[in-house]
């Protein structure tokens, strides 16, 4: 990683992914750590999934996420910082009615900078089965559908 500063209109490289319909924009990448600003429309998602080499955290700039965590419902707001152990479920939700904005970042960063480009290229209307896929290869597990 080279010192410097990331502006706030960029991402490194002007890096900027689509990502489920979310703008992941890197801020900062190393072999300990990754950053992004993510933005999350409304009515945007990350269905559940576990990160079993990697802790995530979510800081809240603006919107509500609503959050399954370890199959508890939770929420969080400007200001809240979210804890992702690695190893355990979550899913996040933009159920409101404006945009969500945050910075995400997970220790050690491992292959999700990766795995962000291999979903960019997947497009917009990517196959769920493809997504699932792929992220497996990078070390993000999909959780089945719930039954109920």
């Amino acid at each position: 990683m080279l010192p410097g500063i990331t502006r706030s209109t960029t991402g490194i490289d002007d890096v900027s992914w689509n990502v489920l319909g979310q703008t992941y924009v890197p801020k900062q990448v190393s072999e300990s750590s990754m950053a992004w600003h993510a933005t999350l429309p409304k009515g945007t998602f990350v269905p559940p999934h576990i990160h079993p080499t990697q802790d995530e955290f979510i800081y809240v700039l603006e919107g509500r996420f609503d959050l399954l965590l370890n199959g508890v419902e939770a929420y969080a707001e400007p200001g809240d910082v979210i804890r992702l152990p690695r190893g355990i479920p979550h899913g996040i939700y933009n159920k409101g009615d404006s945009t969500i904005k945050c910075l995400f970042w997970v220790a050690p960063a491992r292959r999700l900078y990766d795995l962000f480009w291999a979903l960019h290229n997947l497009g917009p209307d990517a196959n769920p089965a493809d997504v699932v896929a792929v992220s497996a290869e990078h070390e993000v597990d999909f959780l089945p559908p719930s039954e109920t």
